[in-house]
């Protein structure tokens, strides 16, 4: 039995896979604790660890010479704080999930001498990673062809993106079949912030839908808190049956019910997409560094598995012409559905667990 330090940030982007690979971990026998930011405390103690440990960090900014010296300050005590920690947490390897929030515990840990992965979950590799590459025994890629990954190829190994259980659960689901006058199961959600442009386009481009499809429409939205009332009394003027809530617990079980997805591309979101084969009109979070999502979603579209449509153009009568196209395709959804299917690597988890065991015990053998 080996002991597991998994690092990730408190996004469901980062932390998600690291549930994945702890829920797997745990199977195999071994103990798992997290190293995680202040967020976590957003997805309570849901996360299957034995203990969780706050390590400060910061996201350096070049522009802001005043907030960049703060963030070295911050995470030079994150990295102090982390090393402290090692003393007591016998760790035999850990796992970090990229983002700065990973930056200082996985620099303790290099300095106390144990043994790390890395996993990229984007078609991109991030900045938190490149930098922290030379430092680990080896890094899990999630897409073979992963941007600004190549001066650390020596040390790559594609696994996937690793999917919670309850996504696990559900990837044997069929694509829901569509009938003439049966009912259209639509998902739009945001990432696990949600996303207020859906809130201002979804609503009208529904609107804007013939009468007789928004009649067999079953709509379920992610609508942050704020946004509430506005969706809730447009949808109510469109006649559209919905439901809609700021997070949705159950969010793996309603993909695999629904027929055409409306969302973001962050990385947990296009591995849960694929590995359950649902069909997606994507819209990449704009502003991104490294267009990490915009290089998420040109995968699914390569395959034909989804349409990117770019916010900055995004209007509704823009997205009412896609979704009456797609919607009114049964065969070309379900050729999509499975295109994303082909996508999937519900072994991930598996992969990643391997590599993260292999890593352990070269470190031990040291």
């Amino acid at each position: 039995m080996s002991l597991f330090v998994l690092m990730a940030g408190g996004t469901g982007g980062h932390l998600f896979p690291a549930m994945a690979l702890a829920q797997e971990l745990r199977r195999r026998g071994h103990q798992v604790e997290l190293m995680t930011d202040h967020r976590v405390a957003a997805y309570g103690d849901r996360f299957p660890a034995r203990e969780t440990h706050v390590i400060p960090s910061a996201t350096p900014s070049v522009r802001n010479p005043l907030r960049f010296l703060k963030a070295g300050f911050t995470i030079v005590y994150g990295i102090g704080l982390a090393y402290l920690k090692f003393g007591s947490v016998k760790a035999d390897a850990v796992v970090g999930f990229g983002g700065y929030p990973v930056f200082p515990p996985f620099i303790a840990a290099r300095l106390r001498g144990i043994p790390g992965v890395l996993h990229e979950q984007n078609a991109v590799m991030g900045r938190a990673n490149r930098a922290l590459g030379r430092l680990a025994a080896a890094i899990g890629l999630s897409f073979a062809d992963t941007k600004k990954a190549d001066g650390l190829a020596a040390k790559c190994v594609v696994v996937g993106n690793p999917v919670r259980d309850r996504v696990r659960a559900v990837v044997a689901a069929p694509y829901p079949a569509l009938t003439a006058d049966g009912p259209l199961r639509v998902l739009v959600f945001g990432g696990s912030q949600g996303a207020s442009v859906f809130s201002r386009i979804v609503p009208p481009a529904i609107q804007l839908l013939p009468e007789a499809l928004r009649a067999r429409l079953v709509l379920v939205q992610q609508v942050r808190a704020e946004d509430m009332d506005q969706v809730a009394a447009a949808y109510r003027a469109a006649k559209v049956n919905v439901e809609l809530a700021p997070f949705f617990d159950d969010l793996p079980e309603r993909i695999a019910k629904a027929h055409l997805v409306i969302g973001r591309s962050g990385a947990s979101s296009i591995a849960e997409l694929c590995a359950l084969g649902r069909p997606a009109l994507l819209v990449p979070l704009p502003g991104a560094l490294d267009a990490d999502q915009k290089s998420n979603a040109e995968v699914m579209a390569r395959a034909g598995a989804a349409e990117i449509l770019e916010q900055a153009t995004l209007s509704p009568d823009l997205l009412a012409t896609r979704l009456l196209s797609r919607l009114g395709d049964a065969a070309g959804l379900a050729a999509a559905a499975e295109a994303a299917r082909t996508l999937g690597r519900p072994d991930a988890v598996t992969l990643l667990a391997d590599l993260a065991e292999r890593v352990a015990g070269k470190g031990r053998s040291e």
